[in-house]
């Protein structure tokens, strides 16, 4: 006969709701799209929140690299700059991209590419010397990684005498750090070939490209330094100061954003909030301690908000002075900060499914 402790044993085994280890979703560097190799990472699981998307990371240019956690509320937003870039530049469906770093898919965001039927792949390692391999023998219609480490790549296929196998009209998207404008001479040495300046970061995606926004809620706010501007995505101030000039990119004239000068704000900006479209003020209050969590922004909440307002109204200003507000609002200009908060909403709608967390007496 089968003690208690056995029967205990036998009904959790048999008949539990809660799932055990290898029941559990999965979601793989493949599933997301990053399935390729890279030297500065080592391969981790970790247990990811349902109500994300995905994780991610910072590319850690200017400090310790940062988690990133992606709502699904976002994903709308990222897949339609996604759907710009490859528009702006001449990438069709059935093309290929050669992706030199894995994480970059990240922005994209792998389904807004599989959505426009791009497919991206890998070089086998992450180094020069793969990438001039599967450039040569695969011959994508374009290449994204950082502007300097392709150059060197294209100057490294002309000393090999590897040139003409460089594919025509291949279009390079520079990404992940300032352009090098060196790069614009090398890439004219090859047939068609094409070089555009893409910007932005793993918390937003991509922001412009050749200096024109990608996103309808990108604005730009006064910074510290003459002739220069600060990019707000949508609310939150995104960190980098960009020169701005009416005479245009180095890449398109009209693009005004001259993204390749880029520099870090020497002190990070705040959002203030002043009026917002939802009920509930509570709701407001955790959207801004998710933000913060979530993508390392500070946001806060007026002592007088106004809640159920027709459009949300909020202040940027330096934490360093506050007196000095820039007001933005809604609702196109808010867009991204709202869609925050709505993730914040349907967060604390959501079932708590795991019975761990049930704390009945």
């Amino acid at each position: 006969m089968m003690s208690i402790l056995e029967e205990l044993e036998e009904s959790v085994a048999q008949f539990g709701t809660a799932p055990i280890l290898s029941e559990m979703p999965r979601r793989p560097l493949v599933q997301k799209g990053i399935g390729g190799p890279t030297a500065a990472h080592v391969i981790e699981e970790i247990h990811t929140p349902l109500n994300l998307a995905a994780t991610t990371y910072t590319t850690g240019s200017t400090a310790f690299q940062t988690p990133v956690g992606i709502t699904h509320e976002e994903l709308p937003g990222r897949m339609e700059a996604t759907r710009r870039v490859l528009e702006r530049v001449g990438i069709h469906p059935g093309d290929r991209l050669l992706v030199s770093y894995a994480p970059l898919v990240n922005v994209f965001w792998g389904e807004g590419l599989a959505q426009e039927g791009v497919e991206w792949f890998f070089p086998l390692r992450s180094d020069r010397d793969a990438l001039i391999a599967a450039l040569c023998r695969e011959k994508p219609a374009a290449v994204v990684g950082e502007s300097s480490f392709l150059r060197a790549a294209l100057l490294q296929c002309r000393k090999l005498g590897l040139a003409a196998e460089v594919p025509e009209d291949l279009i390079l998207l520079a990404a992940g750090s300032p352009l090098n404008p060196e790069l614009i001479e090398t890439a004219a040495q090859f047939p068609g070939m094409q070089v555009h300046d893409l910007y932005g970061c793993q918390e937003f995606g991509w922001l412009s490209l050749d200096g024109v926004p990608l996103r309808d809620d990108v604005r730009l706010i006064p910074c510290c330094k003459e002739g220069f501007a600060q990019v707000s995505c949508g609310g939150l101030a995104v960190g980098d100061m960009l020169p701005v000039s009416e005479k245009g990119h180095i890449l398109n004239p009209e693009g005004e954003l001259l993204t390749y000068g880029r520099q870090r704000v020497p002190e990070e900006w705040e959002t203030v909030i002043f009026s917002t479209r939802m009920n509930d003020a509570e709701t407001v209050r955790r959207a801004a301690r998710s933000i913060l969590r979530l993508k390392s922004r500070v946001v806060r909440v007026s002592d007088c908000l106004e809640t159920g307002a027709a459009d949300t109204y909020i202040g940027l200003c330096s934490w360093r002075d506050r007196s000095h507000i820039v007001t933005l609002d809604g609702p196109e200009a808010t867009e991204y900060l709202d869609t925050m908060i709505e993730s914040q909403l349907r967060y604390q709608r959501e079932k708590k499914t795991d019975p761990a967390w049930l704390k009945e007496r």
